[in-house]
């Protein structure tokens, strides 16, 4: 008979997790690194739920049979593929009928399986429960241009701890932060991947993470990150305009113009009509450093805005002609510092 087992044991038992919810469920949201191993289509699924409120849970249990039944077989052929030593562990939506009729299934043919007491809806209580943890935060910031994720990356290379919500998002942040990444995860699931992080790190140590808005393209940052994000010193790195410059051509320069135009476009009431007329133009010349130019003169006011109402210690940091990893090794250093990492520091404002 499988185990049932609360979040925490559950996440640390072994074998792979399969997800038994539909693929749309899936989708949505899903434990990082669990298999998509649905019992139902959405379709099917969908039809189990109208039996279930038109004629009872009988008549819906003996219709997801009448469903799955004919699936069995693969879906034990494919578990002896996922789990040859025949150890798993699988969850669905309230750890109900699902769950325990595939755990049924696969008992029957030898698995050992584990079922997670309160299924998916436990493990989004461990999300907000773990995004709650205090950690020693120390935001990255500076304008548009300044490589700040090549220097989240050197960091993490120096063995810091990093949180790359850009990375975890696939957005950049900006209009054009969607250019050349993959398809952005829910809201929901971009929770998920930040909290199964966040749990691995130490409160011992510092965490270098970028400074953001409370949304990355569609993804909004959890309000419990949002607060200590707001709370933590921020470390301003500074390049020069041509540096900045360049940095944006080796990011978006192989983008397609189309897309960089319509990206224009989305920021034209804040840019300003000229302007955007400017800046749409060279980006169809292929004078891309120079509708950039254009294209700064927004960002660069917004990101000023923004840093002049944060309530929070402002570490300026010259970094011209710096490679990434030499900015970090300068920013680790420097952030020895700053209260609660070293010495106490004086407020610095830019």
């Amino acid at each position: 008979m499988s185990k049932a087992l609360a979040i925490d044991a559950f996440l640390a038992a072994p074998g792979p997790i399969l997800d038994v919810r539909s693929p749309g469920e899936y989708g949505h949201g899903h434990i990082p690194g669990a298999i998509e191993f649905s019992l139902f289509s959405d379709e099917e699924r969908a039809q189990v739920g109208i039996c279930y409120k038109q004629q009872g849970r009988s008549a819906a249990v003996e219709l997801g049979f009448a469903i799955a039944g004919p699936k069995f077989a693969d879906f034990i052929a494919r578990a002896r593929i996922l789990a040859p030593d025949q150890q798993l562990r699988l969850h669905c939506w309230r750890g109900g009928m699902r769950s325990g009729g595939m755990a049924w299934v696969l008992e029957m043919a030898g698995f050992q399986v584990i079922t997670l007491e309160g299924g998916y809806k436990a493990f989004r209580r461990w999300v907000r429960r773990v995004l709650a943890q205090p950690r020693q935060l120390l935001v990255l910031g500076g304008m548009t241009g300044t490589a700040k994720t090549d220097t989240l990356l050197a960091l993490a290379a120096q063995g810091a701890q990093v949180v790359d919500l850009e990375g975890l998002a696939h957005h950049r942040g900006s209009s054009y932060g969607g250019l050349g990444m993959p398809p952005q995860p829910s809201t929901e699931h971009f929770e998920n991947l930040i909290a199964w992080q966040w749990a691995t790190l130490s409160p011992h140590h510092p965490v270098w993470i970028e400074a953001e808005s409370r949304r990355i393209g569609t993804c909004r940052v959890p309000d419990q990150l949002f607060r200590q994000m707001q709370a933590a010193p921020l470390l301003e790195v500074r390049r020069s305009l041509p540096e900045r410059l360049n940095s944006l051509v080796r990011l978006y320069g192989d983008a397609d113009p189309q897309a960089l135009i319509a990206a224009t476009e989305r920021i034209r009431k804040r840019l300003g009509g000229q302007r955007t007329q400017d800046a749409i133009k060279l980006i169809r010349q292929g004078a891309l450093k120079e509708a950039f130019a254009i294209l700064l003169t927004y960002y660069d006011r917004a990101y000023q805005y923004d840093l002049d109402r944060r309530q929070q210690t402002i570490t300026p940091l010259d970094v011209v002609g710096l490679s990434p990893a030499e900015v970090a090794h300068r920013l680790r250093q420097r952030a020895k510092g700053l209260p609660g990492h070293g010495l106490a520091a004086t407020t610095l404002v830019p």
